[in-house]
């Protein structure tokens, strides 16, 4: 073991070690695409060496600097001076996959249920039954998307205080019920108040990955959703309702059991999986150590706040003031509306062509199954070649070639030809879950990245808002006017967008290098002395891009 100096901090003091067997950051991250895709064409992994990373708290002059707050929730864990395994991280990483990501799949997917039904509803004359227009449909979805916009950051804002463990089970609860609602709707007013009402453990390198396999369960849902779909719509005339009103009967049902199982399975934290139902817990004291140390090391900012602790108005402000990441913001409000009428249309155009309500619904399996295998295959890419906003734009680029083809259709297509053209397009690779990642890593700051991360998802609903109301009644049903506007959006995105979005993040990082470079050791200490920047303002971060 290396030798070892006694450093104060605010909240303790605590061991930092000089010199040790540590792994390179980058010498990680090499490995990672391989261990996918390449097992068998690299050397066999020494499962007893040292996986703990190097990181500040490695360094007697960084460390203080950088120590989480005493208030933090897992600081009787945090401990810089612990090594662990290969083994042993690879064992606790598997454990967290299981027992955590497994189930925020699983309510995130169950949520989704009740967000996509409305398509499903449309293949058992769900407009004609209410007397609606595709306008008003486009005014439902709009309006749907309008409310979870507003909710956004005030839900962030109340997650934050009582902790997600709490309010996203509360979440769920309240949603199912407001889809069960839907059960007695009765026409325009009560179809637009429903919707309305509906909007109310991991390392930088591991996140985007999971955030995929996150979206790819929901994709797995709508799967399920459209077998589901095929089974209950056959009860319409049972109890002389429409099979549209027992589909959101079931699937709030759904939700509503999910939400209230996400009660007793979602933990605080690392080290507050013990309760009154599960005395023992899911980690030893041991796995708590290294799943709290392993993130700090990692990102030192998490340890910032603790789980239960609000933002003040000062903090949302300089979150929403983060210039930097107003390139993200406008990314996020662009890159969806492309693919937006194409999806949300799906099942009408489907039905419009000549397929049944059950066809429809079996036919919108295909592009689901693709999607997930494109949106896996380019997040490891992203991962595999460390890049963001080129990786990013291959959605636009899936996109294009199909909304040209579709726009050059003639006015009574074949509809198996319509079927394969819009399948391949929705197939596109999902390229949110990178963008996600993308925007909290630039965050930096806890603090801030909560209000970054709603930001940023406010902008995704609004571009939403934008697509629903592209395809209008008055260019049905070719919807050439609107697919003009989208091939139109799709190359600026390629063309301009994303471009413009790594080369702002390039420059911001060389202004970043010149100041930082041009500074002696001792101005740096000086600056982590007396400083008062956090995250991405301080001199030290560096933009992905």
């Amino acid at each position: 073991m290396a030798s070892l100096s006694r450093t104060q901090s605010s909240s303790s003091i605590t061991k930092v070690p000089i010199d040790d067997d540590l792994v390179e950051e980058q010498k990680e991250e090499s490995l990672r695409f391989r261990d996918v895709f390449k097992r068998g064409r690299r050397p066999a992994e020494d499962l007893d060496s040292t996986a703990t990373k190097r990181s500040v708290y490695d360094d007697p002059n960084l460390a203080p600097h950088y120590w989480p707050k005493k208030e933090y929730e897992n600081l009787h864990r945090f401990d810089p001076t612990v090594r662990w395994t290969v083994r042993e991280e690879k064992a606790l990483v598997r454990k967290i996959d299981w027992k955590v990501m497994l189930w925020a799949a699983i309510s995130f997917s169950a949520l989704n249920l009740d967000r996509g039904n409305l398509s499903q509803a449309n293949t058992d004359n769900f407009l004609p039954d209410l007397g609606l227009t595709t306008d008003d449909y486009n005014w439902g979805n709009s309006i749907f998307r309008l409310a979870f916009l507003c909710a956004e950051l005030p839900s962030q804002l109340v997650s934050k205080r009582l902790g997600p463990d709490r309010w996203i089970p509360t979440q769920m609860v309240l949603w199912s019920i407001v889809t069960l609602g839907q059960f007695w709707l009765n026409g325009r007013t009560s179809f637009f108040l429903c919707r309305a009402l509906l909007g109310y453990f991991y390392t930088k390198n591991e996140l985007p990955f999971r955030l995929a396999l996150f979206w790819m369960s929901s994709n797995l849902c709508s799967i399920i959703a459209s077998f589901i779909a095929f089974g209950v719509l056959h009860m319409r005339g049972v109890q002389g309702k429409a099979g549209w009103r027992w589909l959101f009967l079931v699937e709030g049902l759904i939700t509503l059991c999910v939400g209230i199982a996400t009660f007793f399975k979602m933990p605080a934290s690392p080290t507050q999986s013990k309760t009154w139902f599960r005395p023992k817990g899911w980690f030893t004291d041991r796995e708590e150590t290294i799943a709290v140390t392993r993130i700090l090391r990692d990102d030192p900012t998490k340890g910032d706040m603790h789980n239960r602790e609000g933002l003040t108005l000062k903090r949302i402000w300089v979150a929403i003031c983060d210039y930097d990441l107003w390139p993200l913001y406008f990314v996020g409000l662009m890159f969806g509306i492309p693919t937006n009428p194409p999806t949300t249309y799906l099942t009408l155009s489907l039905r419009n062509i000549g397929f049944n309500t059950f066809q429809t619904n079996l036919l919108a399996i295909p592009y689901q199954v693709a999607s997930m295998i494109t949106m896996f295959g380019i997040t490891m890419i992203s991962e595999l070649v460390n890049d963001r906003s080129i990786v990013s734009m291959a959605e636009d680029i899936w996109v294009l070639p199909f909304l040209v083809a579709i726009y050059c259709l003639p006015s009574n297509p074949n509809q198996w030809l319509y079927f394969g053209l819009t399948t391949g397009l929705l197939a596109f690779p999902y390229t949110h879950p990178i963008q996600v990642a993308w925007c909290s890593r630039n965050s930096g700051a806890v603090a801030s990245r909560t209000v970054n991360a709603s930001l940023y998802n406010m902008f995704v609903q609004a571009s939403s808002i934008i697509g629903f109301q592209i395809y209008r009644a008055d260019d049905a049903p070719e919807y050439r006017r609107g697919n003009r506007i989208l091939i139109a959006i799709t190359c600026f995105n390629v063309a301009i967008m994303y471009p413009l979005t790594k080369a702002y993040y390039v420059w911001r990082n060389k202004q970043r290098d010149r100041i930082w470079n041009a500074m002696s050791v001792e101005e740096k200490k000086n600056y982590f002395d007396t400083t008062t920047d956090v995250g991405n303002r301080r001199l030290d971060f560096r933009f992905a891009h």
